[in-house]
């Protein structure tokens, strides 16, 4: 019988929503979904909203957006609007530990969301989190290929220009940062053409090539053979051709024996 009247409810208001005497921004503010009652999920979002919280337990917001990527595929693409400003009242939450949940599942929100969506609204938050603590950035990072290849090619693209930006973090002796960022680059070789990879890829996969943890180094060397596989296969060949060069001139010819010995690791 309560479901029953919480669904009466939920119609009752969907035609009282249709009102002319709604304005745009009231109308949609006003929408309800049918999928679960609405009750529910206006208990859902009263815990994150600041003004209506009825609890000072600093975790209800972490719980929130943990299970926010469940809640939006519960409700479907469609009822986004309901979801909308409590994800960027979360996205903004001055908890860390918030913002961290919210950057290891946005790209699964991304998949839920589709690609108008997401360029719409998640991008925005996904850029936020680029400049985030180190915390929070190593959630983007883990699934930065999981989310880039949700993207068109073009809004990819812009973000080859800010990927050297992971090579700089809070606490330099964070390696696990930078070998997060090599495992990266290998997923994003298939996401690149060979021009993008020569110019922008390149430098990168050098420079850890040289870092100081030889955890990070070995996976660099992974690295640099697949791009050298990847370039081979491109139908331009000076850009493979240049590559090996630059491998025979940097490490093969080093004056220094660790240099030589990348050389054949690489090789290897």
């Amino acid at each position: 019988q309560s479901m029953d009247s919480t669904l009466h409810y939920i119609h009752n208001d969907s035609d009282l929503s249709t009102n002319s005497s709604f304005s745009p921004e009231e109308e949609r503010k006003s929408k309800v979904q049918d999928v679960v009652p609405q009750a529910l999920l206006d208990q859902y979002l009263s815990m994150t909203d600041p003004s209506r919280a009825q609890t000072v337990d600093t975790e209800i917001a972490k719980h929130c957006a943990y299970s926010l990527p469940g809640v939006a595929l519960t409700l479907g693409r469609q009822n986004w609007h309901c979801l909308k400003d409590t994800y960027e009242t979360l996205a903004s939450d001055m908890q860390w530990k918030v913002r961290r949940t919210l950057a290891f599942s946005i790209h699964e929100l991304a998949v839920i969301l589709g690609d108008q969506l997401t360029a719409g609204d998640l991008v925005p938050v996904f850029n936020g989190f680029l400049k985030d603590l180190d915390e929070v950035r190593i959630g983007v990072l883990k699934h930065l290929h999981d989310f880039l290849k949700l993207l068109h090619v073009d809004k990819r693209r812009e973000y080859l220009y800010q990927l050297q930006e992971f090579l700089v973090t809070d606490n330099s002796r964070n390696w696990r940062f930078r070998a997060e960022l090599a495992e990266q680059l290998i997923l994003l070789l298939d996401l690149y053409s060979a021009r993008d990879i020569y110019d922008y890829l390149r430098p990168l996969a050098f420079t850890l090539c040289a870092d100081k943890v030889s955890s990070v180094r070995w996976i660099s060397y992974k690295l640099v053979s697949e791009m050298v596989k990847k370039l081979y296969m491109a139908s331009t060949p000076t850009f493979v051709v240049d590559l090996m060069n630059e491998l025979v001139e940097k490490f093969c010819r080093c004056h220094k024996w660790s240099g030589r010995q990348t050389f054949v690791f690489i090789c290897q």
